[in-house]
């Protein structure tokens, strides 16, 4: 049986229509982030430790997003 996958839009997607950031799906054993602007194209995987270290380094970028 395969368990749906619900994805949540972030919370710094903006005003608008909001469509301008991305969306996370927590698995039992992975975290999905995909391109809200289009999310019937490849996403990105991470293992939950991974994805810390993944969000961590975007926090500490020498040149963060603007978002």
């Amino acid at each position: 049986m395969t368990t749906p996958v619900t994805w949540h839009r972030s919370s710094y997607s903006g005003g608008g229509d909001g469509n301008n950031c991305v969306e996370v799906a927590s698995l039992p054993t992975r975290i999905s982030l995909r391109d809200s602007k289009t999310p019937s194209r490849a996403t990105l995987s991470f293992s939950p430790g991974v994805f810390t270290v993944f969000v961590d380094s975007l926090k500490t970028a020498e040149n963060p997003c603007p978002c």
